[in-house]
């Protein structure tokens, strides 16, 4: 079994004892999805892989949100 199937395994092990008793399948799949997503953006971010100040002002300009203070 290699070290990142072994990883998963433990995480789930870790989410399964914090998960409340009357948990659904829903519930799981959720908090694995939030899970996985937020270690992709770390991975992401320690990689370099983020939008800088311009793309988000942009994106946000896209939206027709108006970004009032500076971004630092």
């Amino acid at each position: 079994m290699s070290t990142n199937a072994r990883d998963i395994k433990q995480a789930l092990h870790a989410l399964a004892d914090q998960l409340p008793e009357d948990a659904t399948w829903q519930d799981v799949l959720y908090e694995a999805y939030v899970r996985q997503s937020i270690e992709a953006g770390l991975s992401e971010a320690r990689r370099g892989e983020f939008a800088g100040d311009d793309e988000v002002k942009a994106a946000f300009a896209k939206w027709g949100v108006q970004v009032e203070a500076e971004m630092d």
